[in-house]
């Protein structure tokens, strides 16, 4: 019998990257994301190599929906051989620009989304004493990021939950990680935000954003999704993936500088 992944944010970019990834190995995947359209799509590509495939429209942010999710996941494979929490949305801006309801917005899909499936999919695992946990973080979960507070917030607590359950749940045979990408090219502006005292600001973040999308070091979808396999054989605790691990190491070393030189170059948007 096949193992099975489960993937949230799986429609587009690194989730459906990761999704057919996997379904190359000859795992059978279920994929969740919000764009029902997009994920029967991926889910078509998968039973292209041959695999089981189920698409469950879900928003992670939503408890109630997230159990749905795992019930028909579990009534359809049996069991869930790796959990990946995927789902994830990006806001750019500063503090006083972001209102309550843009924190509730990331927290509920960056941060609860994760608790919403790990408590979910958990009692499965535990009851098979095995399973992997995967959560895609972020280089911000690792280092500060100008204008990116409430994302940060979101990827810095992801990297404490992940860490404390790993403790926790390495006994029981259950192997938790995180991969913290750096910027990826992907679609992810679709769902991006952007914040500033007025709407010219908040343009030209975005369009600074784009622009960064189109440089030579920043990471592929792909890049993403390898990492995510090798972590789910290999069981490992952490990576961060391409150019990210250089930065996030001169903000281990020199902190001070480095944060002074990101502050620098953002100081024109």
């Amino acid at each position: 019998m096949a193992l099975h992944v489960l993937i949230t944010g799986g429609s587009q970019g690194a989730g459906k990257a990761t999704a057919l990834k996997f379904a190359a190995q000859g795992w059978d995947v279920t994929v969740a994301a919000r764009a029902g359209d997009r994920l029967n799509q991926v889910a078509d590509q998968i039973q292209n190599y041959g695999q089981k495939a189920l698409a469950v429209p879900t928003d992670v942010g939503k408890a109630e929906q997230v159990n749905a999710l795992i019930s028909q996941s579990l009534d359809k494979f049996g069991q869930i051989d790796a959990l990946i929490n995927n789902a994830g949305i990006c806001l750019t801006g500063p503090m006083a620009n972001t209102s309550l309801e843009d924190w509730r917005q990331i927290l509920d899909t960056n941060l609860w989304g994760c608790i919403h499936t790990i408590h979910a999919a958990l009692p499965a695992m535990l009851s098979r004493g095995q399973g992997s946990i995967v959560n895609v973080g972020s280089f911000g979960g690792k280092m500060p990021l100008p204008q990116m507070t409430a994302y940060c917030t979101s990827k810095y607590a992801l990297t404490g939950l992940t860490e404390s359950l790993r403790l926790e749940l390495s006994p029981q045979g259950i192997h938790v990680g995180i991969v913290h990408p750096g910027v990826i090219n992907s679609d992810f502006m679709e769902r991006a935000m952007f914040r500033g005292k007025n709407e010219d600001e908040a343009t030209g973040r975005r369009q600074q954003m784009s622009k960064m999308l189109g440089d030579r070091w920043v990471s592929q979808p792909e890049d993403i999704a390898a990492a995510v396999w090798t972590m789910v054989q290999k069981r490992q605790a952490e990576t961060i993936v391409g150019p990210a691990a250089i930065a996030t190491e001169l903000n281990r070393l020199l902190p001070q500088l480095t944060q002074w030189a990101l502050g620098k170059a953002t100081e024109s948007v």
